[in-house]
């Protein structure tokens, strides 16, 4: 039932614009796995082997500290509403922290210069697998709406207060790793 792709074909583009949520997942040796859900209208495919998402404040930075350490990164996209599917891009991701050039530049040209209240980085994925499999196990739900609850938090807390919070809880994971959030941070070996 599983297919495998070189590249992100035009099918896989069309599937992931009618998506509302995809999933991050990453990990490094000795830590924990992370899986996290992201609104897809924060992911851009940048091309037939590439594709980023900017990333919002949250409560850690567990996918910034598994790719300093180890860089494999699987995004997934299933389908909730329609046909069955599932979408998965296998990769290394890297992280263009929030303030640099190639955030700006990634900024700029994949999202029109639109940066959401309470941006920490872009995410940018390499893309060396596409696997598409049925999806026959995954549940209808009907969309109703984005929630608001992050944009609102991360308006209240200002400029200074989510670089304040993002020192505090955001540079390192919870395996203690660094996230490279702080500069001149780097994996221990």
């Amino acid at each position: 039932m599983a297919k495998q792709f070189p590249h992100i074909t035009g099918a896989h583009r069309d599937f992931i614009a009618r998506q509302h949520i995809f999933f991050t997942a990453s990990a490094a040796e000795g830590t924990r796995v992370n899986l996290s859900p992201k609104p897809a209208n924060a992911f851009r495919v940048l091309g037939e082997s590439a594709a980023a998402y900017i990333d919002q404040t949250g409560s850690g930075n567990e996918t910034a500290a598994h790719l300093l350490a180890d860089g494999r990164l699987t995004i997934m996209f299933c389908a909730f509403e329609g046909a069955p599917s599932i979408l998965r891009l296998y990769g290394r991701g890297r992280v263009l922290h929030r303030g640099g050039d190639d955030y700006a530049r990634m900024l700029s040209e994949a999202f029109g210069g639109e940066e959401p209240t309470g941006a920490r980085q872009i995410v940018v994925l390499d893309v060396d697998l596409v696997q598409t499999s049925c999806g026959y196990g995954v549940p209808l739900f009907d969309y109703r709406d984005d929630r608001r609850n992050l944009d609102r938090w991360a308006a209240a807390k200002g400029e200074e207060g989510l670089e304040a919070y993002r020192r505090e809880k955001n540079a390192r994971s919870m395996d203690g790793l660094p996230t490279g959030l702080l500069s001149g941070e780097t994996v221990p070996r």
